[in-house]
């Protein structure tokens, strides 16, 4: 690789310690995970794999925090210039954040480098919503002349926040955010390919001033995420992940009758209708569709091209996509970089295999790049049918696929046609035409000649893509508990 990965001089590579109760402290095993690079294959870092002792040592503190610390007790404000703290501090460890993140998991520094920046902007967008909480919300009683209501957003309480690989540090953000503004304390889980990064967040928060106990962290495998999960303290979950392991914590939240929020996975569609402007579509193609090496949940890796254009479309594809540099995801230029985990290169192969196996043709990449790492060349398959693997399953992998429609009914039942329901695009020159096909489209959010995420708007899915939604004043009520006080209109002595 182009880049001296031993003069990085990283902070984090082999720790043995988690966050608990306000300091770095000791696993209480000997148990260990490896942080391995994925374009090198190399194993540069290692992390404690908790104990169930580290478990119950982390939900202790976190409870005792909630129960009789004062994070709680602060009004929103105040926790509000917390958060705005923690972004500051966050924006101080962009540079050391972004090369441990491509490190850990192969994000090319393009992409890196934003994740500061993006996650102290999710910090400072809750911090100014605090008044939302503070605010007094009395309602008129209907059924009962001078009598009202009031409502109190209590904290839910002690929060599990379990993040994924592909973005370690923004799908934590928008998860602690309104969890600590809400006046929560959490355990923090990170994915076990991704456990070192997470600490510039967690000493972002120390430095902020948050109090011990608010935000514990425990690294390890998906047995601790479970432990975590099932635990008696445990008053919330908040998920980010695959499908199956979502299936999992929503069958033993149901059982114990606790909330959960999950982001899980997709199968989104690019529909471009007949009149879309291809250059216009070209310049955003990347990060709609292929961003972060196809390791993104909401991109539209479908691609439903009208059937009079669709040589023209594939075309068109395949030039983006091949001209993206693959290379270093150290390297400033670098576009795509390797696939995460060796078990999501040995998948993204596999459907590859079917892909070939079932008649779709490969019209650039298709195998992966000799020499070491996980890398999979970016891949456009062109002639892909409704029926095929690669146009159902979601492969979490730099691969496109394109498919014909005959008319707009025809386009938006193909879109509709998947069992997930997370992100989708529209590409077209007239609003109006674009407005009504993405009415039409059955998933949580849909972008028209673009997609990015709103920090003030709900982001989720719909069918196997999850439940509940994160961002916006809906991602915040995520994390409060309803109480209402029923009265007689008051006095002053009320207020």
């Amino acid at each position: 690789m182009s880049r001296d990965r031993a003069e990085l001089g990283l902070p984090w590579t082999h720790v043995d310690d988690h966050y608990l109760d306000g300091r770095w402290t000791p696993s209480t095993g000997e148990a260990r995970t490896p942080v391995v690079d994925p374009a090198t294959e190399e194993a540069w870092g290692s992390v404690p794999d908790a104990t169930p002792e580290d478990v119950e040592v982390a939900m202790a503190a976190a409870d005792r925090a909630f129960r009789s610390g004062p994070w709680p007790r602060l009004s929103a404000a105040e926790r509000a210039d917390h958060l705005r703290r923690v972004a500051d501090e966050l924006e101080k460890r962009a540079e050391e954040l972004a090369l441990t993140i491509s490190r850990e998991n192969g994000t090319p520094l393009s992409e890196s480098r934003g994740a500061a920046g993006n996650a102290a902007g999710i910090f400072r967008w809750f911090a100014g919503i605090a008044g939302h909480l503070d605010a007094d919300d009395v309602r008129p009683f209907p059924a009962m002349a001078g009598s009202e209501s009031v409502v109190r957003r209590d904290p839910v309480g002690v929060c599990v926040l379990i993040a994924p690989w592909n973005f370690p540090i923004n799908l934590v953000a928008i998860k602690l955010a309104p969890a600590l503004l809400a006046g929560c304390t959490v355990v923090v889980k990170p994915a076990s390919p991704t456990p070192l990064s997470i600490r510039f967040v967690v000493e972002a928060v120390e430095a902020a001033g948050v109090p011990a106990g608010v935000v514990n962290l425990l690294t390890g495998s998906g047995a601790v995420g479970d432990a975590l999960v099932r635990h008696p303290l445990t008053a919330k979950v908040a998920f980010t992940g695959s499908t199956p392991v979502g299936r999992k914590i929503a069958a033993a939240c149901g059982e114990l009758l606790r909330p959960v929020t999950l982001e899980l996975g997709g199968k989104s569609s690019a529909v471009v209708l007949p009149d879309a402007d291809l250059d216009a579509m070209s310049d955003v193609l990347i990060r709609s569709s292929m961003r972060n090496t196809g390791q993104t949940c909401y991109i539209s890796t479908r691609i439903l091209a009208p059937t009079e254009r669709y040589d023209e479309v594939v075309d068109m594809v395949t030039r983006t996509i091949s001209a993206g540099r693959q290379g270093d995801p150290l390297d400033d230029d670098t576009v795509f970089g390797p696939v995460a985990t060796k078990a999501q290169y040995d998948s993204v192969l596999d459907h590859l295999e079917s892909a070939r196996q079932e008649g779709a043709r490969a019209t650039t990449g298709g195998r992966a790049r000799d020499g070491n790492g996980y890398f999979v060349e970016p891949t456009v398959l062109a002639d892909v049918t409704p029926d095929m693997r690669v146009a159902r399953e979601e492969i979490f992998g730099p691969v496109i696929t394109v498919l014909r429609y005959d008319g707009i009914d025809e386009a938006v039942a193909l879109a509709n046609d998947t069992g997930f329901g997370l992100g989708g695009l529209v590409f077209s020159s007239d609003p109006r035409a674009a407005q009504q096909v993405a009415e039409r489209m059955d998933t949580g959010s849909v972008g028209i000649n673009f997609f990015a995420s709103n920090h003030s708007a709900p982001f989720g899915g719909r069918h196997d893509s999850g439940l509940g939604v994160e961002y916006g004043l809906e991602g915040l009520a995520a994390y409060v508990t309803y109480k209402s006080i029923h009265r007689r209109t008051p006095n002053e002595e009320y207020r």
